[in-house]
């Protein structure tokens, strides 16, 4: 329901404060020493300090520092994750945890897969592995990797936990994956995976490849978590950057900082919804990290969310989204405690609000960001439309976060000049610019982009430009996007590529405005449900975790407008080809129903796919809003209806308009009541065999 996600209250209650201790274990495992320097990782020990800073300073239950334990090497003052240690730092956590107590877990480092030492527990035949700094090579004697930390026994230590009656919340930020993946040359020091190939263990690729060429059932039973915890008397949540077959990387971060180092990719946006979001459920936070995953290009991975996610995270209480810090004056300006994890950025404008409970018209002043941190940010006043911020302030002022506007530019990353198709699309630079139109800004391979064109020569096609995500990995060649160059002259190579370009750009548009606008105030249940060929019962399919789907597989839609006026309703799929369908357009006056069935899966194209289900205020006797002509294929871009501030929005993120950089999601000044909703659902569609 679009009502039960990240922007509403649900009526769950906190234990009480005295109740309870929360209790943190935080492993982050980086220099393997019996391993080649090559397969080091960085950011493993940067992911537990930023979890354990956050942990004691913002999460919305309160973590004493002597109740969070780090391990993590190349870091002084730290004790190193080796097996033992971990072993260790488990039993003196189970023997002080009490009934009711709350356990946040967080594993960051090299994970891999092993044949399983008892096939019968695992689905696909393998154990998942996570590896402690201290991991020897295979033993073929004990058919294990010689003190690595097989998911059996996490499993138990998670269940020693549980049986004192604590509740645990469990966070892997690490591949379990022998898949192999590509990257671009030299991009080593920006982006690593944190899989480590069963080869580099003296593990034999082909058993392992064996292994996994054996059936598991049915694929929309859902993906196999990589780590299990049986049954317990306190609660359990698991969230795993990847699922078993996929691999998860760690890059600079935050975006854009001259500081930026090393994180992980899922640790460091997993933190920015908790600080935006501290009163979400587990199954919003997820909803979100995924969401996050494709409007910004993150990684192709998808991150497999377990166990009861309706409740609130931390057992804490639910609450909306945080846009507003209590600030302090001081010497350097005004600060406060939010930063770049909160979604703040230098040059950002914030009113200056005398109470928290103030409305945004009773703003005293504004203030501009000039220093951004991870966790603080500090201020000048700025004068807007004429207010100026007065000299003397009351006390416990308040900073809140405006209307965002959203910017529709891509950013694309060119390919190094030295290969011959590389330097074939580089002399046609200017052709492509123009081609593109403004909307599409060109960098140079070195600076970071949103998307990255690559040559690779061990490729299918070495005579390509390749259109790779940010972070310019990529595992399956046969679903991304490639340009040949070899048949093509510079202005046809240009036109080409720039249609290619656009054609993503307007689906990662449309991601991104699902993103800003989330599911709003509108009081309009929607339910989206599937049936097979197999079964034709209905069933409701979970925005968490991400569910999966067969060709001939159905997908229907349940709404009910609970509003006092009518609301129109569009429905949006944008396919793992980067097409957009438009499925469905409606109006639903106060009290109505739609029961619709919407498409059928297809074979022709198999990948991460998106549906957007757009609500939108109408106007009685308004023409209904018809988004149609944002499909990828519609032949007249033109409009019935107009004038609002979200139809303004829609149009530029279909490109209708290519000369503004970003553009406000409402209307300035003015109550145009509730506002839109979007509500975006994750699907994976895989083959039958």
């Amino acid at each position: 329901m679009l009502r039960a996600l990240l922007t509403s209250a649900l009526c769950l209650a906190a234990l009480p404060a005295l109740a309870r201790e929360n209790h943190a274990l935080l492993i982050g495992a980086n220099q393997y020493q019996n391993l080649e320097e090559r397969w080091w990782l960085k950011g493993p020990a940067n992911d537990v300090q930023l979890v354990a800073t956050y942990l004691t300073t913002q999460a919305p239950v309160p973590f004493a520092a002597d109740n969070v334990t780090v391990l993590t090497d190349g870091v002084d003052g730290y004790t190193a994750p080796t097996l033992g240690a971990i072993r260790t730092a488990f039993a003196d956590l189970t023997a002080r945890v009490q009934p009711g107590d709350f356990v946040y877990l967080h594993f960051s480092g090299h994970g891999t897969q092993a044949p399983a030492l008892d096939p019968a527990t695992e689905l696909d035949g393998l154990d998942e592995l996570f590896l402690p700094v201290d991991i020897g090579p295979w033993s073929d004697q004990i058919g294990a990797v010689e003190n690595s930390l097989v998911d059996d026994e996490i499993g138990a230590l998670i269940d020693g936990l549980r049986d004192k009656g604590a509740n645990v919340w469990a966070v892997f930020d690490s591949c379990h994956s022998g898949t192999v993946t590509r990257s671009l040359d030299g991009s080593d020091e920006e982006v690593r995976t944190r899989q480590l190939p069963p080869g580099a263990l003296g593990i034999d690729p082909a058993t392992v490849e064996e292994v996994t060429t054996r059936s598991i059932g049915d694929p929309r039973e859902g993906a196999e978590a990589p780590f299990d915890a049986g049954e317990g008397e306190g609660s359990f949540v698991a969230f795993f950057a990847a699922q078993t077959n996929e691999v998860t990387p760690e890059k600079n971060l935050p975006k854009g900082k001259p500081d930026r180092k090393p994180q992980g990719v899922f640790t460091w946006t997993l933190m920015e919804v908790l600080a935006e979001y501290p009163g979400a459920t587990y199954g919003q936070i997820g909803q979100e990290v995924l969401r996050r995953y494709s409007v910004k290009n993150l990684a192709k991975s998808t991150p497999l969310f377990e166990g009861d996610l309706d409740q609130v995270a931390f057992s804490g209480e639910a609450g909306a989204r945080v846009a507003q810090w209590q600030a302090e004056v001081t010497e350097a300006g005004i600060s406060i405690p939010a930063g770049t994890l909160h979604g703040l950025s230098e040059g950002a404008t914030l009113a200056v609000m005398a109470s928290a409970a103030d409305a945004d018209d009773a703003a005293l002043g504004f203030v501009q960001l000039t220093s951004v941190e991870t966790f603080a940010s500090t201020g000048e006043p700025v004068e807007v439309d004429g207010k100026a911020l007065p000299a003397d302030l009351p006390k416990g002022v308040t900073l809140r976060q405006l209307d965002e506007t959203l910017d529709f530019t891509l950013t694309v990353a060119l390919p190094p000049a030295g290969s011959a198709p590389a330097d074939t699309l580089l002399a046609a630079q200017a052709a492509l610019a123009d081609a593109a139109g403004p909307r599409l800004i060109f960098v140079p391979d070195s600076e970071e982009a949103d998307l990255r064109l690559a040559v690779l020569p061990d490729s299918p096609r070495p005579d390509a430009i390749w259109v790779l995500p940010a972070t310019g990995l990529v595992e399956d060649l046969a679903s991304t996007p490639s340009v040949s160059t070899a048949d093509k002259d510079g202005a046809t190579l240009a036109a080409t590529l720039a249609d290619t370009l656009t054609t993503m750009a307007r689906a990662q548009n449309l991601l991104k405005l699902g993103a800003a606008v989330g599911t709003g105030t509108l009081d309009v249940e929607v339910e989206l449900l599937t049936r097979t060929p197999e079964d034709r019962t209905l069933r409701p399919l979970p925005f968490a975790p991400v569910p999966t789907l067969l060709p001939e597989d159905e997908v229907h839609v349940l709404a009910r407008n609970n509003t006092d006026g009518p609301v129109d309703v569009n429905v949006l799929y944008i396919s793992a080809d980067w097409s957009i369908s438009h499925w469905f357009s409606g109006r639903l006056q106060p009290g109505d129903e739609l029961k619709k069935g919407l498409f059928k899966i297809s074979d022709n194209v198999l990948g991460q796919e998106r549906m957007l289900v757009v609500v939108t205020p109408a106007k009685p006797q308004s023409p209904v809003e018809d988004l149609s002509y944002l499909a990828q294929d519609a032949l007249d871009v033109t409009r019935s209806i107009g004038g609002s501030a979200f139809d303004n929005a829609l149009a530029e993120a279909g490109f209708g308009v290519t000369t503004r950089g970003a553009v406000a999601l409402s209307d300035e000044g003015e109550d145009t009541g509730p506002a839109p909703a979007i509500l975006q659902l994750e699907l994976r569609t895989v083959a039958a065999n």
